[in-house]
């Protein structure tokens, strides 16, 4: 049966999600959690909805996994919970503090945690502040320490919204498509009270990303908000569809995955299947 899993972690200590060979990650972390749990004869394979970077982190990350039936109806163990709440209270004993699964829940008919995700939000956070950044958040954000012009920032992201080919702001991947739909980019300063007080905060929403677009989209603002660039400067690099090396990658820490959106249960199957077609522009191109 295939189970759905909801999740978090701090990138900090990780790298990246996908299993590499003599490296710490997420996926290999949550594997060996499952198998231990479930005693599982082999790790199980996982399938993410975004596959994060080597420092990057998480609050709504989703993946799924396929289990037999007898290993999820074995979950709850002597305890008289429902499995899914079993399972989390089982792999909260046993995952490090530095990742934990929030939810796990049998999956609808047509689910797939990678294709069925119609949006994946995710925000960059950046301090701004001459004497940098609170100690206990320096790990989850930039410390810039510049001013930045939060509406000409927001005049020159919007003119990057919509369907194109970002392969200016992408590392490139053969026989990989750089079309994407970048559904809402936007810049601002969260009200005060709110946990990202004192902070200038970017929402980047897609429906998918290509390896390193988010965090060059970033890239290509800030010096707009410094005064170093002009309002155009990023829309003439998306137009010219070749990455530039004036487009600065900006560090990984500062960007987390917030949530992946799936449409209605009924839907999910179809989903699927327009994602695994090749994007391209209208015209072809």
């Amino acid at each position: 049966m295939r189970v759905r899993l909801d999740l978090g972690y701090d990138g900090s200590a990780f790298a990246g999600w996908a299993v590499q060979p003599g490296l710490r990650t997420v996926e290999q972390t949550l594997a060996e959690a499952l198998g231990r749990v479930l005693r599982l004869p082999e790790l199980p394979r996982l399938v993410v909805a975004g596959r994060t970077d080597s420092g990057v982190h998480a609050r709504g990350q989703v993946c799924h996994v396929d289990l037999p039936d007898a290993a999820w109806s074995a979950a709850p163990g002597r305890s008289d919970a429902p499995a899914g709440i079993a399972l989390v209270r089982r792999l909260a004993g046993v995952l490090p503090p530095d990742v934990r699964v929030t939810l796990a829940q049998v999956a609808p008919a047509g689910f797939d945690a990678r294709f069925s995700a119609v949006h994946r939000r995710y925000a960059y956070r950046v301090g701004e502040a001459p004497w940098g950044v609170d100690p206990l958040r320096r790990h989850d954000v930039l410390d810039r320490r510049r001013g930045l012009d939060v509406e000409s920032m927001n005049a020159a992201a919007g003119r990057l919204v919509g369907l194109h080919d970002f392969a200016a702001f992408c590392r490139r991947r053969e026989g990989a498509t750089t079309v994407r739909t970048l559904v809402r980019y936007s810049w601002a300063r969260p009200a005060p009270g709110s946990a990202d007080e004192g902070l200038v905060v970017a929402t980047v929403v897609a429906d998918a990303f290509c390896h390193s677009m988010v965090r060059a989209l970033v890239g290509a603002l800030l010096p707009v908000g410094e005064g170093r660039r002009d309002l155009e400067w990023p829309a003439r690099v998306l137009s010219a569809g070749v990455r530039d090396p004036a487009v600065g990658v900006v560090a990984a820490h500062g960007l987390t995955l917030e949530q992946v959106g799936y449409p209605a249960d009924d839907e999910l199957a179809a989903r699927a299947r327009q994602a695994r077609a090749v994007r391209t522009l209208p015209d072809g191109g």
